[in-house]
């Protein structure tokens, strides 16, 4: 597991101004810090790829250089996931993509909280290293829900689960119901989920944030 903020760098702004409730009422902001933690991670990620050498012609000689063995693919949780996922796609820039739309159904008394998926569309994933985005890691169940679904795309070498903000318990759900190889990376791990299963301290509703309300 990866977690950005146990290191001190700039992206401890990003983070900070997508949870003060004064910023993140501007919307392009906080898209635009969304999508520079997406380019962060992303750098992140790329260390832990495989990497062959291969030669490159400059203007005065050739020379070798390690560069990534095959692109990942990413996927996007819709409609949270958008932003944060341009930015893992401004440094993946020749991976191939897919898109799941994926919404939580709150269940009626003291019934658990449930994930409806409907849209998804994606290339073969078969061996291959996938990286899927989703900006809040709650109770865990989107991810899980997802990475189902996506098999009748193939078996990955490898899922990356990418978050902004996670909680224990999605981390921990994950663990225990997620059968593939696979590495959790976010910016930062939180205190726990409350009633209605958000993140505390968390940021609020990042679909909202990002897009406005939705009925």
């Amino acid at each position: 597991m990866f977690i950005l903020s146990q290191s001190n760098s700039i992206a401890s702004q990003y983070l900070s101004e997508l949870r003060d409730i004064h910023i993140q009422q501007d919307r392009l902001r906080f898209r635009k810090n969304l999508e520079r933690l997406g380019e962060i991670m992303a750098y992140e990620i790329s260390k832990n790829l495989a990497y062959t050498s291969q030669k490159i012609e400059t203007p005065f000689i050739e020379i070798s250089v390690p560069l990534i063995e095959k692109q990942p693919v990413i996927i996007s949780v819709l409609r949270a996931a958008v932003p944060f996922f341009q930015g893992v796609l401004n440094f993946f820039d020749h991976a191939d993509c897919g898109f799941i739309g994926a919404f939580r159904k709150d269940g009626e008394g003291n019934d658990p909280i449930e994930i409806e998926l409907g849209y998804i569309a994606a290339p073969s994933i078969e061996g291959r290293e996938v990286i899927l985005v989703d900006p809040m890691l709650a109770t865990g169940k989107s991810f899980i829900e997802s990475t189902r679904k996506l098999r009748k795309y193939g078996v990955p070498k490898k899922i990356h689960l990418l978050s902004v903000i996670a909680s224990p318990e999605g981390m921990r759900y994950i663990e225990q119901h997620l059968d593939l190889p696979h590495e959790i990376w976010t910016c930062a791990l939180d205190d726990n989920l409350n009633d209605f299963s958000y993140i505390i301290p968390g940021l609020g509703d990042a679909g909202d944030l990002a897009f406005g309300p939705k009925l």
